[in-house]
């Protein structure tokens, strides 16, 4: 649920929800204008400057109600390329790559799409996988050398995440130093010690809390499959929405909003951010 707040004199939009949020930094404040989570009198808003007059009310919170299909998807947003690699922002129920032939409505295939010229087609590789439901910084490279070159020194690379959970941890950071076992037939990590348990290890902190649910980013330092959900699960603490782990929702609550890898070519290290969209933050509320 939004929340209102009702405007008592002539003020712009920042400075009033400087003033009303007191409780708010002023970074977290812009970061919610900026994600186009604020609306005036029904209209969402981005403006810092936007004029309010007495009476008008102000919501916190809304979530953008998006009429857009997936399948009407055909360009992605590309934050970085070069000869070698191309990083993208995933949208939320979107496929990393394809599970059947026919199976055309993937993040390889568009991109494949997108950056093809003429008859020839451009041959690219997933470096990793986001799930279909996690949006955010999805990796590719084009060659299979570059992507073996960039899986070697994988477990260098930094991978940050966002993600909403129901409740509230104890404590405000947290390290969950669990291992995990994959359950072939069930499609789902099991959470503790196992012959074929495989070293697990996440990091988080609290960045929000509202009455229900709490904003974490989380940083990982492995990189299991479901290792995020099945660790937070266990922690007592399920991402929203996740059905597998925790209840099911909507929408699920979990971004990839940074990733830094060692560029093989040019010998340096290369940084990816992108900020979490608008209705992800509304499941906040």
């Amino acid at each position: 649920m939004a929340e209102k707040l009702t405007v008592k004199q002539d003020d712009t939009l920042l400075k009033f929800l400087f003033a009303t949020l007191n409780g708010w930094s002023k970074k977290k404040v812009k970061e919610r204008l900026k994600s186009a989570t604020v609306a005036v009198n029904g209209t969402v808003t981005t403006k810092h400057d936007f004029s309010l007059s007495a009476n008008d009310i102000v919501e916190v919170g809304v979530v953008a109600k998006r009429k857009t299909s997936l399948h009407a998807i055909s360009t992605l947003e590309i934050l970085y390329q070069d000869s070698d690699i191309i990083a993208i922002n995933k949208p939320h129920g979107l496929l990393s790559v394809g599970t059947t032939k026919e199976n055309k409505q993937h993040a390889l295939a568009l991109l494949r799409n997108q950056l093809s010229r003429g008859k020839k087609g451009l041959q690219i590789f997933p470096v990793h996988r986001l799930d279909r439901d996690t949006s955010g910084v999805l990796l590719f490279a084009t060659s299979k050398e570059i992507r073996e070159k960039i899986m070697e020194k994988w477990d260098d690379a930094q991978k940050v995440y966002l993600a909403i959970v129901e409740g509230r941890p104890k404590e405000l950071k947290g390290i969950i130093d669990q291992p995990l076992r994959l359950d072939e037939k069930e499609y789902k990590m099991h959470v503790g010690q196992h012959k074929f348990a495989k070293h697990a290890l996440t990091y988080y902190e609290v960045k929000e809390v509202e009455p229900k649910r709490s904003l974490l980013e989380v940083r990982l330092e492995t990189g299991r499959q479901h290792q995020i959900r099945a660790h937070l699960s266990w922690l007592g603490h399920a991402v929203v929405g996740d059905e597998r782990y925790g209840k099911k929702g909507d929408k699920l609550g979990l971004h990839a909003r940074y990733l830094k890898i060692y560029h093989p070519v040019k010998k340096s290290f290369l940084s990816f951010e992108v900020d979490a969209p608008s209705e992800f933050y509304g499941l906040l509320r």
